[in-house]
Parts: structure tokens; C-alpha cells; sequence
């Protein structure tokens, strides 16, 4: 018997929205709290990028490698031992040093790579009949609690310390690690059974490579606005309050894409539409962040959109994940490699943009440069749209 036909699968499901919910939260929390840490350790603007950058960098450097480790140990044992590194890195972050900030968000990076790439797996796996379902649950936990976090961040920086919201704000991790206990249960590692399974791997196939520049270029765009926006609406003139709440409604905004994308993607001309609103929302809507005004409605309408087509690309590349590989090994391979590659280019932005900014004293390139990256996603999206499934053999 299998672990997927004897696990509990409404456990799996609580389990797994509670894992996925702390894929985001520890890095969304950080933009609103940009500002008090660079006061209070007294560091420039890129270098705090860096706080977004590390984890980037971190998944794109251990994704693979997480993918061995599973294959080792079992997918929800290895979720479980990475998610203490996680805990143990977001309570060094407590300490007012930059080296134990730093490291501590390098091993906040670790824990957080092994639900990117193991989760969706695990739902191919655990959920063989209900994959909609599970890639929809898993991504709108993480970008609910995500834009959360956003919110409490800068709602509890102006109540209490830096120390004491990052304190509150962690204790999602330790939640979620005691909930996952129960599946440790049903841990399958690679016998010699599971060993003869064989497969292509995705690394030598054209569409490993589309799947991970699609994903490497949402990547990119996604976290340069979620570290950068509220600076971006404050060059407005808008408050940095107002600021942090328009970044919150960025992440909200991308919510309902947790149902559409997966609706979208069983019918006949699904990835049409979804493309067609991808386009609109990030390489159309961002423009309206060049125009030279503070008026909240425009600048919300903007953002509203920008966060709708932040949410089709994410989900869009979960997808990608499940729908076109044949079985959850090549699931737990395109996932590593999409996310080895994809978020090295996506730990470019936060340093490069807040460099860029810092030397112009204008957020125009940027912008000019995130709409071209949309292009070029917009673009991979209809190849892999196009594509059959990954080859088996």
C-alpha cells in the first residue's frame, strides 16, 4: 500500500495550507519593517534588499538539492526537519546584529525551499484526483497569510518593536511544524520498490528550461514590488501607511487566482484567457506607476491589477509543475530546477532595483525594465501553453 492511498487526506490538506502558509510570510513581513531596520542598524538601501535576496538565493542554490534529500529520506520528513532550520532562522533574526539577521534569513530560506518545491509533489502524489484542489488551497494559504503578514507588520512596527513583531509574527512556523507531525506517519522514502521507477530527466528537455523562465521571470517581478512598492507609492507622495496597506492589497489582490488559474487550466482554451489577463495585469497595469501622481484611486486601480496578474503568474507556474510532468518524481525535478534557476533571477531585483533607484534617485527604469521582463513571461507562458508534457522516457 501506498503512502497516497492510506494517508488521511483532510489532515494532509490542513496540514499542508498551514506549511504553505509560511512559504511567504517570513519574507512578505520584511518591507514594512525595511525602514526600522535600516535605522536601526544603520545599513543602505541595498543592502536591505538583501533581506529579500537571501532567501531568493537560497532556494535557487539548495532546490536541487532538496530534491535529493527527499528522495533519501521521504518528502514529509524532509519538510519537517527543514522547517526547524526555518524557526530556529526566524527567532536569530530577533537579535539586533546584521550578521544574525542575515544568517538568520539565510536559514529562514532553507526551511521555507523545501514546502516550495516538496508541496506541490506531494499533492500530485497524496492527491492524484483532486489536483486542482490541492494546488488551489496550497497557493492561496500562501499568498493569504503573505499579504497578512504584510499588514500586521506594519500595523505592529508602529505598536511595538522590530524584536517583538518579528517574535509574533514567526510563531505561524511553530504552528504549522506541530500540525505536520501526524503526517510523518505516512514519510515514504525511496526503497529499493520506488527505485525502479524511471523517468526523463527534465534538466535535458526544452520545457524543464521554458517552465523554469517562466518561472524565474514572475520571480523576478513579484518580489522587486513587493520589496520595492511601497518606496515606488511613497516617490508619489502617498504616506508610508498607505504605502504598506497598497502593498497588502497587491498581495490580496492575487487571491482569487487561486481558483481561476486551476478553472482556467482544464478547459479547451483556458491558457488563452489566463495569458490574455497575465498580459493585462503585469505587463500593462505597472505602467500606471509612471505617471506622476498621488491620486489613491488611480494608484489603487493600478495595484489592484498589478496584484491580479502577480497571482495568475505564480499560480500559473504551479501549475505548470503538475500539469505538464507525467508523475511526482518529475513533479519534485521541475519544481527544484524551476526554482534553482527561476529564483536566482529573481534574487536580482531587490539589490539591482534598490541600486538602480539609489543611483538615478527615480523608480522610471525600473519600471520600464519590470514591464519588459512581463513581456518576455508573457511570451514563455504561450510556449509552454503550446508544449506537450514533459517525456516520460
Amino acid at each position: 500500500m501506498t503512502a497516497s492511498t492510506k494517508i488521511n487526506k483532510s489532515w494532509f490538506l490542513f496540514s499542508m495550507m498551514l506549511i504553505a502558509a509560511n512559504l511567504r510570510l517570513p519574507i512578505t513581513m520584511i518591507p514594512p519593517l525595511l525602514n526600522t531596520i535600516e535605522k536601526n542598524l544603520g545599513i543602505p538601501k541595498s543592502l536591505a534588499g538583501l533581506i529579500t535576496s537571501i532567501p531568493l538565493v537560497t532556494f535557487a542554490l539548495l532546490s536541487p538539492i532538496i530534491v535529493k534529500v527527499a528522495k533519501k529520506f521521504g518528502n514529509e520528513l524532509t519538510v519537517f526537519l527543514f522547517f526547524i532550520l526555518l524557526i530556529i532562522g526566524s527567532y536569530l533574526r530577533v537579535i539586533p546584529t546584521i550578521g544574525a539577521l542575515m544568517f538568520g534569513t539565510f536559514l529562514v530560506g532553507v526551511g521555507i525551499d523545501s514546502g516550495n518545491v516538496l508541496v506541490p509533489a506531494m499533492i500530485k502524489d497524496h492527491l492524484p484526483n483532486q489536483i486542482p484542489l490541492g494546488t488551489s488551497l496550497y497557493t492561496m494559504s500562501m499568498l493569504l497569510i503573505g499579504a497578512i503578514g504584510t499588514a500586521l507588520a506594519g500595523v505592529l512596527i508602529t505598536k511595538i518593536s522590530l524584536q517583538l513583531t518579528l517574535m509574533i509574527l514567526s510563531i505561524a512556523a511553530i504552528i504549522a511544524l506541530v500540525f505536520w507531525i501526524p503526517n510523518l506517519r505516512y514519510n515514504q522514502r525511496d526503497t529499493a520498490s520506488t527505485k525502479r521507477v524511471t523517468y526523463r530527466s527534465v534538466w535535458n528537455q526544452s520545457l524543464g528550461w521554458l517552465i523554469t523562465a517562466f518561472f524565474g521571470f514572475q520571480s523576478l517581478v513579484y518580489y522587486s514590488f513587493v520589496t520595492w512598492l511601497p518606496s515606488m507609492l511613497t516617490s508619489h507622495g502617498i504616506s508610508a501607511i498607505l504605502a504598506s496597506n497598497l502593498l497588502t492589497v497587491l498581495q490580496l489582490s492575487g487571491l482569487p487566482c487561486s481558483f481561476i488559474v486551476p478553472y482556467f487550466s482544464t478547459k479547451k482554451h483556458g491558457f488563452k484567457h489566463l495569458l490574455i489577463m497575465l498580459t493585462i495585469g503585469y505587463a500593462i497595469a505597472p505602467l500606471g506607476y509612471l505617471f506622476p501622481t498621488g491620486n489613491l484611486i488611480f494608484l489603487s486601480i493600478v495595484t489592484v491589477v498589478t496584484g491580479f496578474g502577480s497571482g495568475i503568474a505564480f499560480n500559473m507556474a504551479v501549475i505548470f509543475f503538475t500539469e505538464k510532468t507525467n508523475n511526482h518524481y518529475q513533479t519534485a525535478e521541475v519544481s527544484g530546477m524551476a526554482q534553482s534557476a527561476g529564483y536566482l533571477l529573481g534574487a536580482i531585483g531587490p539589490v539591482l532595483f534598490g541600486y538602480l533607484e539609489n543611483a538615478l534617485g527615480s523608480w522610471n527604469l525600473v519600471l520600464w525594465i519590470l514591464v519588459l521582463v512581463s513581456v518576455l513571461l508573457v511570451l514563455s507562458g504561450i510556449l509552454i501553453a503550446r508544449h506537450q508534457p514533459i517525456a516520460e522516457h
